[in-house]
Protein backbone atom coordinates (compact mmCIF):
# COMPACT_ATOMS: atom_id res chain seq x y z
CA UNK A 1 0.00 0.00 0.00
CA UNK A 2 1.30 3.48 -0.89
CA UNK A 3 0.96 6.10 1.82
CA UNK A 4 1.03 9.79 1.06
CA UNK A 5 2.84 11.51 3.91
CA UNK A 6 1.86 14.99 5.13
CA UNK A 7 3.76 16.76 7.89
CA UNK A 8 0.74 18.85 8.79
CA UNK A 9 -1.52 15.82 9.11
CA UNK A 10 1.13 14.01 11.18
CA UNK A 11 1.48 16.89 13.66
CA UNK A 12 -2.32 17.35 13.93
CA UNK A 13 -2.78 13.60 14.51
CA UNK A 14 -0.13 13.52 17.26
CA UNK A 15 -1.68 16.55 18.95
CA UNK A 16 -5.16 14.97 18.89
CA UNK A 17 -3.83 11.74 20.39
CA UNK A 18 -2.08 13.49 23.27
CA UNK A 19 -5.03 15.86 23.82
CA UNK A 20 -7.27 12.78 24.06
CA UNK A 21 -4.87 11.17 26.55
CA UNK A 22 -4.78 14.43 28.52
CA UNK A 23 -8.59 14.58 28.69
CA UNK A 24 -8.76 11.00 29.93
CA UNK A 25 -6.12 11.85 32.55
CA UNK A 26 -8.12 14.92 33.53
CA UNK A 27 -11.20 12.81 34.11
CA UNK A 28 -9.18 10.58 36.43
CA UNK A 29 -7.26 13.55 37.85
CA UNK A 30 -3.99 11.91 36.66
CA UNK A 31 -2.96 14.00 33.66
CA UNK A 32 0.82 13.57 34.15
CA UNK A 33 0.50 9.81 34.67
CA UNK A 34 -1.63 9.30 31.57
CA UNK A 35 0.68 11.50 29.47
CA UNK A 36 3.66 9.44 30.72
CA UNK A 37 1.86 6.22 29.86
CA UNK A 38 1.09 7.64 26.40
CA UNK A 39 4.73 8.55 25.80
CA UNK A 40 5.81 5.06 26.97
CA UNK A 41 3.30 3.36 24.67
CA UNK A 42 4.53 5.51 21.80
CA UNK A 43 8.15 4.53 22.51
CA UNK A 44 7.25 0.83 22.69
CA UNK A 45 5.32 1.07 19.40
CA UNK A 46 8.21 2.88 17.65
CA UNK A 47 10.90 0.51 19.02
CA UNK A 48 8.83 -2.47 17.89
CA UNK A 49 8.75 -1.13 14.31
CA UNK A 50 12.42 -0.20 14.54
CA UNK A 51 13.37 -3.80 15.37
CA UNK A 52 11.10 -5.00 12.55
CA UNK A 53 12.82 -2.81 9.96
CA UNK A 54 16.27 -3.90 11.19
CA UNK A 55 15.27 -7.56 10.88
CA UNK A 56 13.81 -6.91 7.43
CA UNK A 57 16.95 -5.11 6.20
CA UNK A 58 19.58 -7.42 7.70
CA UNK A 59 18.06 -10.79 8.45
CA UNK A 60 15.23 -11.46 6.02
CA UNK A 61 15.80 -11.81 2.28
CA UNK A 62 12.40 -10.32 1.42
CA UNK A 63 11.54 -7.62 -1.08
CA UNK A 64 8.30 -6.49 0.60
CA UNK A 65 8.62 -4.64 3.97
CA UNK A 66 6.48 -5.38 7.06
CA UNK A 67 2.89 -4.09 7.03
CA UNK A 68 2.21 -1.00 9.09
CA UNK A 69 0.23 2.23 9.25
CA UNK A 70 1.07 5.76 10.21
CA UNK A 71 4.53 7.22 9.92
CA UNK A 72 6.15 3.77 9.80
CA UNK A 73 3.94 2.89 6.88
CA UNK A 74 5.31 5.94 5.08
CA UNK A 75 8.87 4.90 5.95
CA UNK A 76 8.36 1.29 4.76
CA UNK A 77 6.73 2.53 1.59
CA UNK A 78 9.61 4.95 0.85
CA UNK A 79 12.27 2.30 1.41
CA UNK A 80 10.33 -0.20 -0.69
CA UNK A 81 10.02 2.21 -3.62
CA UNK A 82 13.73 3.08 -3.40
CA UNK A 83 14.64 -0.62 -3.49
CA UNK A 84 12.32 -1.21 -6.45
CA UNK A 85 13.84 1.72 -8.35
CA UNK A 86 17.35 0.55 -7.48
CA UNK A 87 16.61 -2.99 -8.66
CA UNK A 88 15.05 -1.66 -11.85
CA UNK A 89 18.09 0.47 -12.60
CA UNK A 90 20.40 -2.39 -11.67
CA UNK A 91 18.52 -4.66 -14.07
CA UNK A 92 18.78 -2.07 -16.86
CA UNK A 93 22.47 -1.61 -16.13
CA UNK A 94 23.10 -5.36 -16.19
CA UNK A 95 21.20 -5.58 -19.48
CA UNK A 96 23.35 -2.85 -21.01
CA UNK A 97 26.51 -4.47 -19.71
CA UNK A 98 25.44 -7.75 -21.31
CA UNK A 99 24.73 -5.90 -24.56
CA UNK A 100 28.15 -4.25 -24.43
CA UNK A 101 29.90 -7.54 -23.77
CA UNK A 102 27.93 -9.31 -26.49
CA UNK A 103 28.86 -6.52 -28.89
CA UNK A 104 32.50 -6.62 -27.83
CA UNK A 105 32.58 -10.40 -28.27
CA UNK A 106 31.12 -10.00 -31.77
CA UNK A 107 33.94 -7.65 -32.81
CA UNK A 108 36.48 -9.12 -35.24
CA UNK A 109 39.23 -7.50 -33.12
CA UNK A 110 40.55 -8.10 -29.65
CA UNK A 111 39.03 -5.48 -27.30
CA UNK A 112 40.54 -4.53 -23.93
CA UNK A 113 39.37 -1.83 -21.53
CA UNK A 114 42.32 -0.22 -19.70
CA UNK A 115 42.66 2.25 -16.87
CA UNK A 116 44.75 5.42 -17.18
CA UNK A 117 47.70 3.44 -15.84
CA UNK A 118 47.09 0.86 -18.64
CA UNK A 119 45.89 -1.77 -16.16
CA UNK A 120 43.39 -4.28 -17.55
CA UNK A 121 39.76 -3.82 -16.52
CA UNK A 122 38.06 -6.08 -19.05
CA UNK A 123 38.80 -7.99 -22.24
CA UNK A 124 36.93 -10.13 -24.74
CA UNK A 125 37.74 -13.69 -25.76
CA UNK A 126 39.63 -12.67 -28.89
CA UNK A 127 42.13 -10.87 -26.66
CA UNK A 128 43.09 -14.28 -25.30
CA UNK A 129 43.65 -15.72 -28.78
CA UNK A 130 45.60 -12.75 -30.16
CA UNK A 131 47.39 -11.35 -27.09
CA UNK A 132 47.17 -14.10 -24.47
CA UNK A 133 45.09 -11.91 -22.12
CA UNK A 134 42.91 -14.05 -19.82
CA UNK A 135 39.87 -12.41 -18.29
CA UNK A 136 39.25 -12.19 -15.34
CA UNK A 137 42.55 -13.75 -14.20
CA UNK A 138 44.65 -10.88 -15.57
CA UNK A 139 42.40 -8.10 -14.23
CA UNK A 140 44.49 -5.29 -12.70
CA UNK A 141 47.67 -6.27 -14.53
CA UNK A 142 49.43 -3.64 -16.64
CA UNK A 143 49.27 -4.42 -20.34
CA UNK A 144 53.05 -4.04 -20.65
CA UNK A 145 53.57 -6.76 -18.02
CA UNK A 146 51.71 -9.28 -20.18
CA UNK A 147 52.82 -8.06 -23.64
CA UNK A 148 56.60 -7.78 -23.62
CA UNK A 149 57.25 -5.53 -26.59
CA UNK A 150 59.77 -2.65 -26.76
CA UNK A 151 57.66 -1.05 -29.51
CA UNK A 152 54.56 -1.04 -27.28
CA UNK A 153 56.46 0.34 -24.27
CA UNK A 154 57.92 3.15 -26.36
CA UNK A 155 54.53 3.83 -27.93
CA UNK A 156 52.78 4.16 -24.54
CA UNK A 157 55.48 6.47 -23.20
CA UNK A 158 54.87 8.92 -26.05
CA UNK A 159 51.13 9.15 -25.17
CA UNK A 160 50.43 9.93 -28.84
CA UNK A 161 47.76 7.55 -30.13
CA UNK A 162 47.01 9.21 -33.47
CA UNK A 163 48.82 6.39 -35.31
CA UNK A 164 48.50 2.65 -34.55
CA UNK A 165 51.28 0.58 -33.00
CA UNK A 166 52.54 -2.52 -34.82
CA UNK A 167 53.99 -5.43 -32.84
CA UNK A 168 54.54 -9.16 -33.19
CA UNK A 169 51.96 -11.34 -31.46
CA UNK A 170 53.32 -12.44 -28.04
CA UNK A 171 52.15 -16.05 -28.55
CA UNK A 172 53.00 -16.30 -32.27
CA UNK A 173 55.96 -14.48 -33.80
CA UNK A 174 54.56 -15.13 -37.29
CA UNK A 175 51.60 -12.82 -36.66
CA UNK A 176 51.76 -9.07 -37.07
CA UNK A 177 49.32 -7.15 -34.87
CA UNK A 178 48.07 -3.59 -35.15
CA UNK A 179 47.12 -1.94 -31.84
CA UNK A 180 44.93 1.15 -31.59
CA UNK A 181 44.35 3.08 -28.37
CA UNK A 182 41.48 5.53 -27.88
CA UNK A 183 39.92 7.38 -24.96
CA UNK A 184 36.89 5.44 -23.74
CA UNK A 185 34.42 6.75 -21.15
CA UNK A 186 35.75 8.38 -18.01
CA UNK A 187 39.45 7.80 -17.29
CA UNK A 188 39.68 4.71 -19.47
CA UNK A 189 41.30 3.57 -22.70
CA UNK A 190 39.94 1.12 -25.23
CA UNK A 191 42.57 -1.04 -26.91
CA UNK A 192 41.65 -2.71 -30.20
CA UNK A 193 44.08 -5.25 -31.65
CA UNK A 194 43.75 -6.92 -35.04
CA UNK A 195 45.76 -9.43 -37.01
CA UNK A 196 47.21 -7.64 -40.07
CA UNK A 197 49.64 -10.39 -41.06
CA UNK A 198 47.85 -11.11 -44.33
CA UNK A 199 47.68 -7.42 -45.24
CA UNK A 200 51.38 -6.99 -44.43
CA UNK A 201 52.29 -10.02 -46.55
CA UNK A 202 50.23 -8.74 -49.48
CA UNK A 203 51.77 -5.28 -49.13
CA UNK A 204 55.26 -6.80 -49.06
CA UNK A 205 54.45 -8.91 -52.11
CA UNK A 206 53.28 -5.78 -53.92
CA UNK A 207 56.46 -3.91 -53.00
CA UNK A 208 58.64 -6.84 -54.06
CA UNK A 209 56.73 -7.17 -57.32
CA UNK A 210 57.06 -3.47 -58.16
CA UNK A 211 60.74 -3.43 -57.22
CA UNK A 212 61.55 -6.62 -59.16
CA UNK A 213 59.61 -5.57 -62.26
CA UNK A 214 61.23 -2.14 -62.16
CA UNK A 215 64.71 -3.67 -61.95
CA UNK A 216 63.92 -6.12 -64.73
CA UNK A 217 62.68 -3.32 -66.99
CA UNK A 218 65.81 -1.21 -66.60
CA UNK A 219 68.03 -3.52 -68.70
CA UNK A 220 65.75 -3.92 -71.76
CA UNK A 221 64.99 -0.18 -71.72
CA UNK A 222 68.70 0.59 -71.69
CA UNK A 223 69.26 -1.80 -74.60
CA UNK A 224 66.36 -0.30 -76.62
CA UNK A 225 67.59 3.23 -75.92
CA UNK A 226 71.10 2.29 -77.02
CA UNK A 227 69.95 0.81 -80.32
CA UNK A 228 67.62 3.76 -81.00
CA UNK A 229 70.41 6.26 -80.40
CA UNK A 230 72.75 4.22 -82.61
CA UNK A 231 70.23 4.15 -85.46
CA UNK A 232 69.51 7.88 -85.08
CA UNK A 233 73.22 8.59 -85.60
CA UNK A 234 72.95 7.12 -89.10
CA UNK A 235 72.89 10.07 -91.51
CA UNK A 236 71.30 7.95 -94.24
CA UNK A 237 68.11 7.50 -92.19
CA UNK A 238 65.07 8.85 -94.01
CA UNK A 239 62.94 11.63 -92.52
CA UNK A 240 59.99 9.28 -91.99
CA UNK A 241 62.08 6.76 -90.09
CA UNK A 242 63.75 9.60 -88.18
CA UNK A 243 60.35 10.72 -86.85
CA UNK A 244 59.46 7.13 -85.94
CA UNK A 245 62.65 6.56 -83.97
CA UNK A 246 62.28 9.94 -82.28
CA UNK A 247 58.81 8.87 -81.10
CA UNK A 248 60.30 5.59 -79.87
CA UNK A 249 63.00 7.48 -77.98
CA UNK A 250 60.39 9.73 -76.32
CA UNK A 251 58.32 6.75 -75.17
CA UNK A 252 61.42 4.93 -73.92
CA UNK A 253 62.40 8.06 -71.99
CA UNK A 254 58.91 8.30 -70.52
CA UNK A 255 58.94 4.63 -69.52
CA UNK A 256 62.43 4.98 -68.07
CA UNK A 257 61.20 7.90 -65.96
CA UNK A 258 58.30 5.76 -64.74
CA UNK A 259 60.68 2.93 -63.81
CA UNK A 260 62.91 5.35 -61.91
CA UNK A 261 59.90 6.68 -60.01
CA UNK A 262 58.77 3.14 -59.16
CA UNK A 263 62.23 2.31 -57.83
CA UNK A 264 62.25 5.45 -55.70
CA UNK A 265 58.75 4.69 -54.40
CA UNK A 266 59.71 1.10 -53.54
CA UNK A 267 62.77 2.34 -51.66
CA UNK A 268 60.84 5.05 -49.81
CA UNK A 269 58.06 2.64 -48.75
CA UNK A 270 60.45 0.29 -46.93
CA UNK A 271 62.89 2.91 -45.65
CA UNK A 272 61.37 3.73 -42.25
CA UNK A 273 64.34 3.50 -39.89
CA UNK A 274 64.81 6.59 -37.75
CA UNK A 275 68.45 5.92 -36.88
CA UNK A 276 69.64 6.71 -40.45
CA UNK A 277 68.57 10.32 -40.17
CA UNK A 278 71.15 13.08 -40.15
CA UNK A 279 71.31 16.85 -40.09
CA UNK A 280 70.36 18.07 -43.56
CA UNK A 281 71.42 21.44 -44.94
CA UNK A 282 68.03 22.20 -46.48
CA UNK A 283 68.96 25.66 -47.93
CA UNK A 284 71.84 24.08 -49.86
CA UNK A 285 69.66 21.15 -50.99
CA UNK A 286 66.85 23.44 -52.18
CA UNK A 287 69.19 25.82 -54.01
CA UNK A 288 70.75 22.86 -55.82
CA UNK A 289 67.32 21.65 -56.90
CA UNK A 290 66.39 25.13 -58.13
CA UNK A 291 69.59 25.29 -60.21
CA UNK A 292 68.88 21.85 -61.69
CA UNK A 293 65.30 22.84 -62.46
CA UNK A 294 66.41 25.99 -64.26
CA UNK A 295 67.81 23.81 -67.04
CA UNK A 296 64.33 22.37 -67.55
CA UNK A 297 62.84 25.84 -67.57
CA UNK A 298 64.25 27.09 -70.86
CA UNK A 299 61.08 26.52 -72.86
CA UNK A 300 58.44 27.88 -70.46
CA UNK A 301 60.58 30.69 -68.97
CA UNK A 302 58.92 30.60 -65.55
CA UNK A 303 59.61 33.36 -63.07
CA UNK A 304 61.07 31.39 -60.17
CA UNK A 305 61.55 33.21 -56.86
CA UNK A 306 62.95 31.74 -53.65
CA UNK A 307 62.42 32.68 -50.01
CA UNK A 308 64.87 30.48 -48.13
CA UNK A 309 66.07 30.82 -44.56
CA UNK A 310 69.84 30.12 -44.85
CA UNK A 311 70.15 29.12 -41.18
CA UNK A 312 67.31 26.58 -41.02
CA UNK A 313 68.26 22.88 -41.26
CA UNK A 314 66.23 19.75 -40.64
CA UNK A 315 66.83 16.26 -39.30
CA UNK A 316 66.03 13.75 -42.02
CA UNK A 317 67.08 11.46 -44.84
CA UNK A 318 68.94 13.33 -47.58
CA UNK A 319 67.88 11.19 -50.55
CA UNK A 320 64.21 11.19 -49.53
CA UNK A 321 64.02 14.93 -48.89
CA UNK A 322 65.75 15.59 -52.20
CA UNK A 323 63.26 13.37 -54.02
CA UNK A 324 60.21 14.95 -52.30
CA UNK A 325 61.28 18.57 -52.83
CA UNK A 326 62.31 17.83 -56.43
CA UNK A 327 58.92 16.29 -57.21
CA UNK A 328 57.07 19.33 -55.87
CA UNK A 329 59.24 21.75 -57.86
CA UNK A 330 59.01 19.73 -61.10
CA UNK A 331 55.23 19.36 -60.71
CA UNK A 332 54.87 23.13 -60.36
CA UNK A 333 56.94 23.65 -63.52
CA UNK A 334 54.99 21.02 -65.47
CA UNK A 335 51.54 22.36 -64.62
CA UNK A 336 52.29 26.10 -64.80
CA UNK A 337 51.87 27.72 -68.23
CA UNK A 338 54.62 29.68 -70.01
CA UNK A 339 55.90 32.81 -68.24
CA UNK A 340 54.06 31.74 -65.07
CA UNK A 341 55.27 32.47 -61.53
CA UNK A 342 56.61 29.86 -59.10
CA UNK A 343 57.62 30.67 -55.52
CA UNK A 344 59.73 28.24 -53.48
CA UNK A 345 59.86 28.87 -49.73
CA UNK A 346 61.69 27.34 -46.75
CA UNK A 347 60.83 29.19 -43.55
CA UNK A 348 60.21 28.71 -39.83
CA UNK A 349 56.59 29.70 -39.15
CA UNK A 350 55.39 29.50 -35.53
CA UNK A 351 56.29 25.95 -34.39
CA UNK A 352 56.72 24.44 -37.86
CA UNK A 353 59.32 24.32 -40.60
CA UNK A 354 57.52 24.80 -43.92
CA UNK A 355 58.78 23.92 -47.38
CA UNK A 356 56.24 25.18 -49.88
CA UNK A 357 55.99 25.51 -53.63
CA UNK A 358 53.39 27.96 -54.94
CA UNK A 359 52.41 28.40 -58.58
CA UNK A 360 49.78 30.31 -60.56
CA UNK A 361 48.97 27.38 -62.82
CA UNK A 362 45.72 25.62 -63.63
CA UNK A 363 44.88 24.66 -60.04
CA UNK A 364 43.05 21.56 -58.80
CA UNK A 365 39.37 20.94 -58.09
CA UNK A 366 38.51 20.23 -54.45
CA UNK A 367 37.15 16.74 -55.11
CA UNK A 368 40.54 15.68 -56.52
CA UNK A 369 42.78 17.04 -53.76
CA UNK A 370 42.26 14.17 -51.30
CA UNK A 371 43.26 11.59 -53.93
CA UNK A 372 46.35 13.32 -55.32
CA UNK A 373 48.79 11.28 -53.21
CA UNK A 374 47.36 7.93 -54.38
CA UNK A 375 49.64 5.86 -56.63
CA UNK A 376 48.98 6.44 -60.34
CA UNK A 377 46.10 8.84 -59.67
CA UNK A 378 45.98 11.62 -62.26
CA UNK A 379 43.41 14.39 -62.45
CA UNK A 380 43.59 14.65 -66.22
CA UNK A 381 45.25 11.68 -67.93
CA UNK A 382 45.68 13.39 -71.28
CA UNK A 383 47.26 16.45 -69.67
CA UNK A 384 49.51 14.20 -67.54
CA UNK A 385 50.78 12.46 -70.66
CA UNK A 386 51.60 15.83 -72.21
CA UNK A 387 53.59 16.88 -69.14
CA UNK A 388 55.23 13.50 -68.56
CA UNK A 389 53.27 12.83 -65.38
CA UNK A 390 52.78 9.27 -64.14
CA UNK A 391 50.88 9.75 -60.88
CA UNK A 392 53.75 8.65 -58.61
CA UNK A 393 55.39 11.94 -57.66
CA UNK A 394 52.98 12.96 -54.89
CA UNK A 395 52.79 9.36 -53.63
CA UNK A 396 56.55 9.57 -53.06
CA UNK A 397 56.17 12.96 -51.37
CA UNK A 398 53.47 11.54 -49.06
CA UNK A 399 55.64 8.60 -47.98
CA UNK A 400 58.61 10.89 -47.34
CA UNK A 401 56.37 13.15 -45.23
CA UNK A 402 55.20 10.16 -43.17
CA UNK A 403 58.78 9.00 -42.56
CA UNK A 404 59.71 12.45 -41.28
CA UNK A 405 56.54 12.82 -39.18
CA UNK A 406 55.58 15.71 -41.44
CA UNK A 407 52.32 16.64 -43.15
CA UNK A 408 51.66 17.19 -46.83
CA UNK A 409 49.24 20.12 -47.12
CA UNK A 410 47.63 20.96 -50.46
CA UNK A 411 45.82 24.26 -50.99
CA UNK A 412 44.46 24.96 -54.44
CA UNK A 413 41.83 27.02 -56.21
CA UNK A 414 40.79 25.73 -59.59
CA UNK A 415 42.08 28.08 -62.27
CA UNK A 416 44.16 30.17 -59.81
CA UNK A 417 47.14 28.00 -58.90
CA UNK A 418 48.19 25.75 -56.05
CA UNK A 419 50.42 25.60 -52.98
CA UNK A 420 52.02 22.33 -51.88
CA UNK A 421 53.54 22.43 -48.39
CA UNK A 422 55.64 19.99 -46.38
CA UNK A 423 55.14 20.83 -42.70
CA UNK A 424 57.93 19.59 -40.40
CA UNK A 425 58.08 19.85 -36.63
CA UNK A 426 60.27 22.60 -35.19
CA UNK A 427 61.71 19.99 -32.82
CA UNK A 428 63.45 18.31 -35.80
CA UNK A 429 65.13 21.52 -36.96
CA UNK A 430 68.64 22.76 -36.30
CA UNK A 431 70.58 25.96 -36.86
CA UNK A 432 73.13 26.21 -39.67
CA UNK A 433 76.12 28.48 -39.20
CA UNK A 434 76.42 31.22 -41.76
CA UNK A 435 79.83 29.97 -42.90
CA UNK A 436 78.41 26.55 -43.69
CA UNK A 437 75.80 27.77 -46.09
Amino acid sequence: MIYRFSVKQFIVKQLLIFIGIGLIGYLFDQIALFLLLGVGASLIWNYRHLTQIIQWLWQKNLLHPPESTGIWGHLYDGIYRRIKNYRKKQKELNHRIRQFRDGAEALPDAAIVLGLDFSIRWSNKKANRLLGIRWPYDAGQRITNLIRSPQLTKYLKKQDFTEPCSILAPNNSQKQLELRFMVYGDEQYLLLARDVSQLKRMEQMRRDFVANVSHELKTPLTVVRGYVEMIQDDDSLSEQWGKSFKAIEEQVTRMDRLVQQLLVLSKVEVNVEEDIRSKINMPKLINTLIEDASWLNKDKQHQISAQIDPTLGILGIDSELKSACSNLIVNAMNYTPKNGAITISWQLVDDSCLFSVTDNGCGIQQEDIDRLSERFYRVDKSRSRDTGGNGLGLAIVKHVANHHKADLIINSEYGNGSTFTLKFSKGDSHQIKAAGV
